[in-house]
């Protein structure tokens, strides 16, 4: 095949087919015609030749260019590519180094074999166009709604043409009874785009919460325009979900708006999402109140949060206690998702004997220490003393308030209770030094002679043991296997101590032998505020430690 004046327009008549049909540019499928008949004339002309193709963008006609460049008397390596300045003296009038020169050379005849090789090269850049083109469409699109049609399913994964390619909706990301057949319509949520070397794979989703909130957004207009935001969303995808909203305008009811009239915003989504149940609860700033909400329609008589353990418990009354949990756990571990923390429910009769155990444990501990009746000692516990410490180290002023505590009285008791507690310590300090405590890690501050002896146990005996350790191995933290929350206990977790505490006993002891520099460290910090526009603010997490 030559390159002549009866095929040059055709070239571009195909050029503009090929780029119409797989909605490219034109000039992208110009240039792979270039590249191939450029690879075409090297096979005739010689592969170390530097030959450019240029087509005409308006009639079509190709102009075949061998390109040389000058180059010192020591670089040359390719004649065929490359010439010397006394060499180019012959062809330029004053050559420098770097300079091209450019000749036309006649067009070439392809064979079938080169033909075949111009096919492909073009055949691959348009199919790279074609996937960059993919790609740069749905990038931004992540996290929206795309309605697509079903294609086929292979091995329980649906593919979905969605327009402009296709899309995967996989087997786990389908609602449990759903089932399709070719040409069925579908929405979906789009999940993640990744830019892979088989093409742009575009990853769809129907049991993501984000699913069923930009499903909300589209049936509330309010949520939309921003006056109501969803703040957490919970499913159990097919049977179940829970959606906390706020309204940031007191004449809209936020719940009110998401139900629509006679419930017709939230039926539309139900219907979506195949007649999966949805409780719209309102949210709040106070986390007890919200949880309260959260556990509708069962009722709740306390709430006992503990923020520093990610941990919240609730009392119910006895006839509430299945109503809370919910069928196979349903509604207590919607709750907890929706809330991110862990939830433990309890009825009043259980609550009311734990408490009464407590109170007894504590009574029992100023009985056996502090050597006191046990009409005293539970006179303590009723004034809210749960420790010896508390005792030994509080002001005065609190055990005088209690009813029959004097002066003397006072004074006598943390006498008792500091004596109780330094005695600890020196029976602690003795057996963390039979254990090989050594002073280094003995004198560190922060540590008590008890939490020592508990480091040494666990085979912590040094400064430099301690140094190495993860702030969960010290203060413990929770690691979910399976979907399933498992608890890592800490060192030092008997002792009160949290994670952030753990972080900078940790880092001091870095410091304290020069593993680490404070000064590095504070650059590290001051970084890391500016790029996030001032302190970072670091939330809770459940998995700490994992």
């Amino acid at each position: 095949m030559a390159i002549t004046s009866a095929n040059q327009l055709e070239l571009l008549q195909t050029a503009e087919a090929v780029a119409r049909e797989k909605m490219i540019d034109p000039s992208l499928v110009i240039e792979a015609m270039e590249e191939s008949l450029a690879r075409a004339a090297k096979s005739r002309y010689g592969s170390e030749m530097d030959i450019r193709v240029s087509i005409d963008r308006k009639t079509g006609k190709a102009t075949f260019t061998r390109v040389r460049t000058v180059v010192e008397d020591d670089d040359l390596e390719n004649y065929q590519a490359e010439m010397t300045v006394k060499q180019a003296k012959q062809y330029m009038a004053d050559p420098q180094v770097g300079d091209q020169f450019v000749e036309e050379v006649p067009p070439v005849e392809m064979g079938r074999i080169a033909a075949q090789s111009a096919k492909q090269v073009i055949l691959q850049k348009v199919r790279e166009a074609e996937r960059d083109r993919q790609y740069e469409e749905f990038k931004d699109r992540k996290g929206s709604i795309i309605n697509g049609v079903v294609k086929r399913e292979e091995y329980g994964n649906v593919i979905v043409d969605v327009g402009a390619g296709e899309a995967i909706l996989r087997r786990n990301e389908k609602i449990g009874r759903e089932s399709y057949r070719p040409n069925d319509r579908i929405r979906c949520y789009i999940k993640d785009v990744r830019r892979e070397p088989r093409g742009p794979q575009i990853f769809l989703s129907r049991t993501a919460p984000e699913f069923m909130a930009e499903l909300f957004k589209m049936e509330v207009p309010e949520i939309y325009d921003g006056i109501i935001e969803i703040k957490a969303v919970a499913r159990d995808p097919g049977s179940r979900a829970k959606i906390a909203v706020v309204s940031y305008d007191n004449s809209i009811d936020p719940v009110g708006a998401c139900v629509g009239m006679r419930g017709s915003r939230v039926q539309a989504v139900v219907n979506e999402l195949q007649g999966e149940k949805i409780d719209i609860i309102p949210w709040s700033d106070d986390m007890p109140t919200f949880l309260v909400n959260a556990l509708q329609p069962a009722e709740v008589s306390k709430v006992v949060l503990d923020e520093e353990a990610g941990k919240i418990e609730v009392v119910v009354p006895e006839e509430q206690l299945s109503l809370a949990i919910g069928r196979r756990g349903q509604n207590v571990r919607l709750a907890s998702q929706l809330t991110g923390l862990d939830i433990d429910i309890m009825t009043e009769e259980e609550e009311s004997a734990r408490r009464q155990k407590e109170f007894e444990a504590r009574t029992k501990l100023f009985i056996d220490t502090l050597d006191l009746d046990e009409f005293f000692a539970q006179l303590l516990v009723s004034e809210g003393f749960t420790s010896l410490e508390e005792v030994a180290y509080v002001d005065l002023d609190e055990l005088l308030v209690i009813d029959g505590v004097d002066e003397d009285t006072a004074e006598e008791l943390q006498a008792r209770a500091r004596d109780y507690l330094e005695a600890q310590a020196k029976a602690a300090l003795e057996n963390a030094r039979s254990l090989g405590a050594e002073d280094s890690l003995i004198d560190f501050e922060g540590l008590t002679p008890q939490m020592v002896e508990a480091l040494a146990k666990d085979g912590i005996k040094t400064l430099e043991d301690f140094a190495t350790c993860a702030d969960w191995e010290l203060a413990g933290g929770w690691t979910t296997s399976n979907g399933e929350r498992i608890k890592d206990e800490g060192i030092l977790e008997p002792f009160d101590m949290s994670l952030e505490e753990a972080q900078n006993m940790v880092m001091s002891a870095r410091i304290q032998l020069g593993w680490v520099d404070p000064a590095e460290l504070e650059t590290e910090e001051e970084v890391s505020e500016d790029a996030e526009g001032g302190p970072a603010s670091v939330a809770g997490n459940e998995e700490a430690g994992a």
